[in-house]
């Protein structure tokens, strides 16, 4: 791989003459990964599993996979799963993933979670907080929402709130030269001391969203001392932060300067590079009293939801029910008022209110275990094929008519209606493929 001139002097003074294999690693393919999902019922045995890292295993999944559209995997190279890793929220924890798309880190996240506690997850760009919001649905969490924000407007909305913050930051992407060879026309000296500076930017929202006593994980895709340590430094300087030691695993290398912290080369490490960090802020101070968030279902919708629920659901859902149009949404407890921030994904979509009646959603039925639903339908690899392209499907005529949770392997994949022994599609349509 060629790379920039300035690059090589820069890493040939900071790496020595470990520098050689540092380079020679370009010239390899980049490293495929993938973790399974724990919020699933039914998972698939996998063989090259990642030392060290719990639901994560070598190689490729393909995205028309059942397991990839039933949310049972998620594609995620190793160096980026060490973050969500170091992060490891405790259930019942209230997280801000801050700069989430595509979904990685928000997903591993929410496998720590356990679907307790709150994740919101925000992305700034709108393009992208659109898949984000496809790949959180997917994974079927029911404690999540999508945020499509800058950091300084949600500080507005969620002082000291949280007790958990992960930000892998906006960067000079050195650590994915590899995969993405596009990245390195971006690269010039200057770069990434222009990254360092919006990093600030948006350190300091996130410090004011930190409960006292909460932790921040601070992560880059890059090696550039000036996004890493440097970063780090200022942070221990302006804030009431202490670093935490990151367990060095699977050829991770201390920080320059700061050994808590972890650096991830290519030729050490098998996978991509990255940087991370973890710190807590003091204890000092209070949280401030929010003003939570309310339904607004008219009478007649929540009795239309609640007829639902009974017939259909064997399992009680916790949270606010609110309607956006004629969408209905269950937002997890503990939310402040978000009506001044915009939103990608208001918690959970349960489904939408037609004229006297109420319709499950695809993520509800992606969302809920086959055990928490009174009639499911089980399909087929083969079948699937069908369903994924939005074809109907023959079913046994004994099916009473009415919705069904669509279950492949012992898993959740949507919902349907049956009439008279037909299964009418209801996979999105911009989700289809053949």
């Amino acid at each position: 791989m060629e790379l920039p001139v300035e690059f090589r002097k820069k890493y040939e003074t900071l790496l020595g003459a470990d520098s050689e294999k540092f380079f020679q690693s370009f010239d390899e393919p980049a490293v495929s990964a993938f973790r399974t999902n724990p919020l699933k019922a039914q998972l698939p045995d996998y063989s090259e599993k990642i030392p060290h890292l719990e639901w994560s295993y070598y190689g490729k999944v393909s995205g028309k996979s059942w397991e990839h559209v039933a949310g049972l995997v998620y594609s995620q190279e190793p160096a980026a799963q060490i973050v969500g890793q170091v992060a490891q929220p405790q259930p019942g924890m209230k997280v801000l993933d801050l700069a989430a798309a595509p979904g990685g880190k928000s997903t591993h996240l929410l496998s720590y979670l356990k679907n307790t506690g709150l994740l919101v997850s925000n992305e700034i760009s709108q393009k992208r907080s659109k898949i984000l919001v496809e790949n959180i649905e997917r994974f079927g969490a029911r404690n999540v929402v999508v945020t499509n924000e800058s950091a300084d407007r949600l500080a507005r909305v969620f002082p000291k709130f949280f007790d958990l913050i992960v930000l892998d930051a906006p960067c000079s992407g050195e650590g994915m030269f590899r995969k993405d060879p596009a990245a390195i026309q971006y690269w010039d000296s200057d770069y990434p001391s222009q990254c360092a500076v919006l990093q600030k930017e948006i350190l300091e929202s996130a410090l004011e969203m930190l409960a006292p006593g909460g932790q921040l994980v601070y992560s880059t895709c890059t090696w550039s001392p000036e996004e890493n340590e440097d970063v780090v430094a200022w942070l221990l300087e302006e804030y009431p932060l202490s670093l935490l030691p990151v367990e060095k695993i699977n050829g991770m290398l201390e920080g320059i300067a700061f050994p808590e912290t972890a650096r991830m080369y290519p030729h050490h490490f098998k996978g991509e590079g990255q940087f991370v960090a973890k710190f807590q802020l003091d204890q000092e101070g209070k949280t401030k009293k929010i003003k939570a968030s309310k339904s607004n279902l008219k009478p007649e919708q929540k009795q239309l939801w609640l007829d639902f629920a009974k017939k259909h659901l064997a399992v009680e859902l916790t949270g606010t029910l609110q309607v956006f149009g004629d969408h209905l949404y269950l937002l997890p407890d503990g939310l402040p008022d978000l009506s001044k921030i915009k939103l990608a994904r208001n918690g959970l979509h349960l489904g939408v209110f037609k004229t006297k009646r109420f319709e499950p959603s695809f993520a509800l039925g992606l969302a809920l275990l086959p055990r928490e639903v009174k009639n499911r339908v089980e399909i087929s690899q083969e079948s699937f094929v069908d369903y994924a392209a939005g074809q109907p499907l023959a079913v046994s005529k004994e099916l009473p008519n009415g919705w069904y949770q669509v279950v492949i392997h012992g898993n959740g994949l949507g919902f349907a209606k049956i009439v008279s022994g037909t299964l009418k599609n209801n996979f999105p349509k911009g989700l289809r493929f053949s």
